[in-house]
């Protein structure tokens, strides 16, 4: 029997089997506007098929005037309440926000400031991994990318659970919780294993600490020193709250719903999500951004020569630039036209923080492109509706300013997200609904079989 198995190999077999697949996989792109099919679930404007309801946050583009739908300033809102008023709360109350938003999607209330203590208390006893599971399932088969990882580490608590199937709302909502105190754990653990047995670093475990918030255990357990700035745990949390939820639309929350109406377990429901978060389409965009861009600093002698970006961005929608996928990441959204509040509220922050890292001149390029590239995008593209910065445009320049390592950037992602995922399980198991089937039409055309030997 082979031992060494090699997965990496991609044979001249699999090549010509790989041409079947294309050869009988492709389809003609005229059929889905025959047959009025929405691709990726939205229409030519960008706007979505209306597939569920929910009660945990609401996304606006657009608003009626003499009714007619017109364009307007993008509002997210969590449980009714607007992000810009949640983040200016978050400013001015407890010294960091994202324990109390994650309150807030889960049980749909504000918290009072006894209510938050005890949530608290609650995650920080939570905030633990099952005794050897860093060193047996952490260390022992470090992963490359962090994502995989923590999906791996996810699946494999189902193991130590000793009720993972039971899908009784405590049940669920004890799951959730361990899950939310955990991912900071199982990532950061994850990266540092990396860093140790794959890049040849030092090995470093700090343990989290109770009295600390979900940023600054973030950045306690991943430095050497565990030392930080205030300011830098503060926009840490910033960012937690702007991607702690974005609807039930989004592609990891919609694997949420798809996944938990099937009736599986949380484990197996969370694991799908971050597969879907993973992708460079999604979660994963912020890593594409800080590539383009460092990309974009190599191939530029002066930041500030708009002709040269405009040229520059021209040859990245013409597939002739960076990764040659036509996209200029960080760039438009699904379903902001004018603008992404959490951009808007981002820009402020990576804008403060350059100034104290005295890195002027790359927020100012950040400025530039956010200004130039919806001219450069509307001259070379049909476009429907507006095009603006979304927010991992900044987010990705934010962690770096934080010395974050770019491996951690999507996993920082699931990190939030995992809040707002665990108020959708919850809802869609409350409304205990149909499983979520839609349809496809085929359009193979039927034939006769032929036996074998007459092939």
């Amino acid at each position: 029997m082979a031992t060494d198995c090699n997965f990496s190999n991609t044979t001249p077999e699999i090549v010509e089997l790989a041409e079947l697949c294309r050869k009988n996989g492709c389809i003609d792109p005229e059929l889905y506007t025959k047959y009025d099919v929405k691709r990726g679930l939205r229409d030519l404007s960008g706007k979505g098929v209306l597939a569920g309801l929910t009660a945990i946050s609401e996304i606006n583009a657009y608003k009626t005037v003499n009714g007619e739908s017109v364009p307007c300033e993008g509002e997210l809102l969590y449980r009714g309440y607007n992000i810009y008023d949640l983040v200016k709360g978050a400013e001015q109350g407890q010294p960091f926000g994202f324990e109390e938003i994650t309150y807030l999607l889960l049980f749909g209330d504000l918290p009072t400031a006894e209510q938050l203590k005890k949530f608290n208390n609650i995650l920080a006893e939570y905030r633990k991994l099952p005794t050897t599971f860093v060193r047996d399932i952490i260390m022992k088969s470090p992963s490359n990318d962090i994502m995989n990882g923590l999906s791996r580490g996810v699946l494999t608590l189902f193991s130590y659970d000793e009720n993972p199937n039971d899908l009784s709302i405590p049940n669920v909502l004890r799951q959730s919780l361990e899950l939310i105190s955990t991912f900071p754990l199982i990532s950061v653990y994850g990266y540092q294993a990396k860093a140790h047995y794959i890049d040849g670093g030092s090995l470093i475990v700090h343990q989290p600490l109770p009295e600390l918030s979900t940023s600054e255990n973030i950045l306690h357990m991943l430095r050497a020193d565990s030392s930080y700035t205030e300011l830098e745990a503060r926009i840490l949390d910033l960012a937690l709250i702007l991607h702690a939820e974005h609807g039930g639309g989004n592609n990891s929350t919609f694997t949420t719903h798809v996944v938990t109406s099937s009736g599986t377990d949380t484990y197996s429901s969370v694991a799908a999500a971050l597969a879907s978060l993973k992708g460079p389409k999604h979660g994963g965009a912020n890593i594409k951004v800080t590539m383009m861009f460092d990309d974009m600093k190599e191939n530029l002698t002066d930041w500030a020569d708009e002709d040269a970006i405009k040229a520059y961005l021209i040859k990245l929608l013409r597939k002739e630039a960076f990764d040659k996928s036509g996209l200029i990441y960080g760039m438009g959204h699904a379903v902001y036209s004018l603008s992404d509040p959490r951009a808007n509220i981002l820009r402020e922050s990576v804008k403060g923080l350059s100034e104290e890292k005295q890195l002027y001149k790359e927020f100012a390029l950040y400025q530039l492109i956010e200004k130039l590239a919806p001219e450069v995008i509307a001259q070379e593209r049909r476009v429907y509706k507006g095009v603006a910065a979304n927010v991992d445009f900044y987010s990705g320049f934010l962690y770096n300013m934080l010395n974050l390592p770019l491996e951690l950037y999507t996993p920082i992602f699931a990190m939030a997200r995992i809040s707002g995922w665990s108020a959708h399980r919850i809802e869609e198991l409350l409304i205990a609904g149909k499983i979520i089937r839609p349809a496809y039409k085929a359009v193979r055309e039927h034939g006769a079989y032929v036996p074998i030997q007459d092939r």
